[in-house]
């Protein structure tokens, strides 16, 4: 067997079809099937359940995913290593940050950037579901996340700041004095929220239960653009994190009143495979993210 071969199965685990994954690893298909074979005449197991068509992975081939995976990292890490102390840190970060968060994300990517100038970071807007899925296979090293609802597991964690949530709605003269509405209260506006496969939304969900206030969203959506949208050009209000205040500053027209009755706060921050050696790049992100930290620069910024 060699990496290639594992590269091979990983790709076709994660793309169930033989000609997208040969695709992914730009190889022809029957290159691809030709080095899965080839494995399993090594390993003296079937590997693939084959059809006409891709149909999933043996239970053999499934416990050689898992190392597999490992391996793939491991090596990853390895080639990050060297590079590392030849020119400094290369290769690439990769986050999976709950909507919820990106408008903060910003704050910890800009200095990993400036401070480590070869490396790549791509983020992606991921459920926290997906982010655990993601640690999980080690397609991602860290993902951005709620630490104290529907917790991940497997993973070391570090709290980043507490979020509070806000309703955002048209100004008006009733409102005029007010800094805070009652969960209850708002929940009686023409409101348009995140979906409920999103952690955000079940939070917010959970709160206005706790209220004793039935909350029926008229428009829904898995994109905070969206909600932006409506909120600027209809007659709609939307509840955020405070997070999001600092990044759009005051919107004229628009009101942001403090959610109160009960007051609620939730941790956020980052979480990574609970796993030594963590990937270079995922360890620097870590210290670079703790140094902040102890400095408070990430919560002052989002007062």
């Amino acid at each position: 067997m060699i990496l290639r071969h594992l590269e091979f199965l990983t790709a076709l685990a994660r793309e169930r079809h033989f000609a997208r994954a040969a695709t992914a690893c730009n190889v022809s298909q029957s290159t691809l099937s030709a080095g899965i074979k080839q494995m399993e005449e090594s390993l003296g197991v079937l590997l693939v359940e084959r059809g006409q068509r891709f149909v999933g992975l043996t239970p053999e081939g499934a416990k050689v995913l898992e190392w597999a995976q490992h391996v793939m990292t491991d090596f990853d890490g390895l080639q990050q290593n060297l590079t590392q102390m030849r020119r400094g840190l290369g290769g690439q970060l990769k986050i999976g940050a709950i909507p919820a968060t990106l408008p903060m994300i910003s704050l910890l990517t800009t200095p990993f950037a400036k401070r480590h100038p070869q490396a790549t970071t791509v983020i992606r807007s991921l459920t926290s579901i997906e982010i655990q899925r993601g640690l999980d296979d080690f397609s991602l090293d860290i993902g951005v996340t709620y630490l104290d609802n529907e917790p991940l597991v497997r993973v070391r964690r570090l709290q980043l700041y507490m979020e509070r949530y806000v309703l955002l709605t048209k100004q008006g003269e009733h409102l005029q004095d007010r800094k805070t509405i009652s969960w209850s209260e708002a929940a009686t506006y023409p409101l348009c929220l995140l979906t409920s496969d999103m952690q955000n939304r079940r939070i917010l969900d959970m709160h206005f239960r706790e209220a004793g206030a039935e909350v029926h969203a008229m428009i829904e959506s898995n994109s905070l653009i969206t909600l932006w949208s409506h909120l600027h050009f209809g007659h709609w209000s939307t509840i955020v994190p405070h997070s999001f205040l600092p990044l759009v500053g005051e919107m004229e027209g628009v009101r942001a009143l403090a959610l109160v009755e009960p007051d609620t706060t939730h941790a956020v921050g980052l979480v990574a495979s609970d796993r030594d050696p963590l990937p270079p790049a995922a360890r620097a992100f870590l210290d670079l993210a703790k140094e902040m930290n102890s400095k408070h620069e990430i919560a002052h910024t989002l007062e």
